[in-house]
This record gives structure tokens, C-alpha cells and sequence, in this order.
């Protein structure tokens, strides 16, 4: 049973590194959450290791520019892993071939440069649909648009044998007060429909490998049973956790604060009615991230 806590002080001095969510737990989609950063500052002033890991498709230097736009500071974390990153990664391995449709908003075009990591990486060619060899999505083309819109060009897709690599596998974000779409809800639905999506962040393995290896990058190789994953999405960041072993802080307060009664902190009852719904069991909770 999930243990309720009142402030990541409580539990981190177990921990030598944390696997943080940024949307619903450092950031809002508008702007940064104060406590959630002086969390996170605290914890690093301590001698801990913050690796962002997120569903973004944008590339590690896009989330961090991102991060300055909110007022997330410098200080709070120490290197970013994104499922943007990930997926880029597989795309430029060949994974949806050379002649790509794309499923998105202009805003994500970055997605498409080329990448260092790959070695003779396939020549990528955005075209329409019915010249593609493979779907990429980013998100939805309009984030507040029934995803269900897109079901003529998925079931098109699907007949010619396309795969849909999915650079966001949440399925919804809160933008400040407004709920978006993204690119999972795309990847559900084909997936619903016969066709075949290809992920690569939470609760997939991929991203966990890259947080890993953003870790050995600062020199640190620490063991799972010394990291602790933070997130609000029950099926991305608790359910990959579980699935990669990883001690988990859920923040009942994000994505799942009606379900959770969250006022503050979680109606207990209702936080167990919710997790036992889920089927997951995240080690802890607590409301926000502070």
C-alpha cells in the first residue's frame, strides 16, 4: 500500500538520484511550480542527482529552453532525458523508413534535425500520406481537437501497412487550466484501429535506458534501488516505474486530482479506490511535489 507523504524531505535522503516529471509536477504547461523547484533545489544542495525525464518529442535542448520560459531555474536539475530524444533516435535508425507523414504542429519541426548519436542515419523525406512509408506524431494537429478527427488518414495508414512511431506516449496534458490531447491518444487509437504504434517514453523502456545513460554522463552509475521516479501520470510515470523496478513518488494532484480528492493532499480513500482501479502501486504519494 502507497505510503502518504507531506514533503519529499521526508523520503529522499534514500534515494542518490530522482527519475521528475516536469508537466503536472515541476510546471504547469504556463509556468513553474515554486514548490516543487525549492523540492528539487534542496535535494540537489543535499548531494542528489535530478534527471528530468519526459514525454516531450522535443529534443533535450528544446525542453530546456522550454524549462527558462516557465521559470524553471538552472539549479533544480541536472540533465534532461526526453522520449522527443528517444524517438528521434529510432526514426534516424529507420524504424518508420525514409518517407515520413507527419502528424503534428509546426512548433515540433525540430523534431526532423539531424541527430550525432545515430551512425548512417537514413535520409528522412516528409511527405504526404499516400507517398509516406511511415507515420511520426508528435501530438495531435490541433491539441484540443477529438483525436478521432484523424481516423480517416489512420485507417488509410493502416491498410497500407504503415507504423506509427509515437514521440509522446501520454495521452493527455494540462496546459495551466486547459486539457490537451497528445500524441498517445494518436498512437492509441491507431493501435485500436490494427495498426501498429511504436513508443519510446514512459512507460517504455527506451526512455529509462537514456535517463540511465544521461546519468553516466555526469559520472554517476547508480543502482535502481537508489532512484526514485516522480510523476502524475499513473499509467506513464508509476506504471513505468513498476515496470523498470523503480521506487515511485505518484503526485496525486496532477492528472488525477479529481479521482484522488486532492486538496492539498489525497482523500485517502479515494486515493486507494483510484491506485486499486489502476492496478499500481506506487511506493509513495503526496499531493504536489514539494
Amino acid at each position: 500500500m502507497t505510503r502518504i507523504i507531506n514533503a519529499l524531505s521526508e523520503i529522499s535522503s534514500t534515494y542518490d538520484a530522482l527519475f521528475v516529471d516536469l508537466w503536472g509536477c515541476v510546471h504547469d504547461g504556463v509556468r513553474a511550480l515554486p514548490d516543487a523547484v525549492a523540492a528539487l533545489q534542496a535535494y540537489r544542495a543535499s548531494g542528489g542527482i535530478v534527471v528530468l525525464v519526459t514525454n516531450s518529442p522535443k529534443p533535450r535542448a528544446g525542453v530546456e529552453v522550454q524549462l527558462g520560459h516557465f521559470g524553471v531555474p538552472r539549479d533544480a536539475w541536472d540533465t534532461i532525458a526526453t522520449s522527443g530524444d528517444s524517438a528521434r533516435a529510432a526514426m534516424h535508425r529507420g524504424a518508420v523508413g525514409e518517407r515520413i507523414f507527419f502528424i503534428g504542429e509546426d512548433r515540433d519541426m525540430p523534431f526532423f534535425e539531424p541527430i550525432q548519436v545515430v551512425e548512417n542515419p537514413v535520409s528522412i523525406t516528409l511527405t504526404p500520406l499516400d507517398q509516406a512509408t511511415g507515420i511520426v506524431c508528435t501530438g495531435p494537429f490541433d491539441p484540443t481537437a477529438d483525436p478521432a478527427d484523424l481516423r480517416p488518414q489512420l485507417l488509410y495508414a493502416k491498410q497500407k501497412g504503415m507504423k506509427l512511431l509515437c514521440a509522446n506516449p501520454d495521452i493527455v496534458v494540462d496546459r495551466g487550466e486547459n486539457r490537451e490531447w497528445c500524441a498517445g491518444a494518436v498512437a492509441r487509437l491507431y493501435t485500436e484501429m490494427g495498426g501498429e504504434s511504436l513508443y519510446f517514453g514512459k512507460p517504455h523502456p527506451p526512455i529509462y535506458d537514456l535517463a540511465r545513460r544521461r546519468l553516466s554522463g555526469l559520472g554517476r552509475d547508480i543502482a535502481d534501488r537508489n532512484i526514485l521516479a516522480i510523476g502524475d501520470g499513473i499509467h506513464t510515470d508509476i506504471l513505468g516505474a513498476m515496470g523498470e523496478d523503480i521506487d515511485s513518488l505518484f503526485i496525486s494532484g496532477g492528472l488525477a486530482r479529481s479521482e484522488t480528492q486532492t486538496e492539498g493532499q489525497p482523500d485517502e480513500t479515494a486515493l486507494h479506490a483510484y491506485l486499486d482501479r489502476e492496478k499500481a502501486a506506487p511506493t509513495f504519494t503526496i499531493g504536489h511535489l514539494r
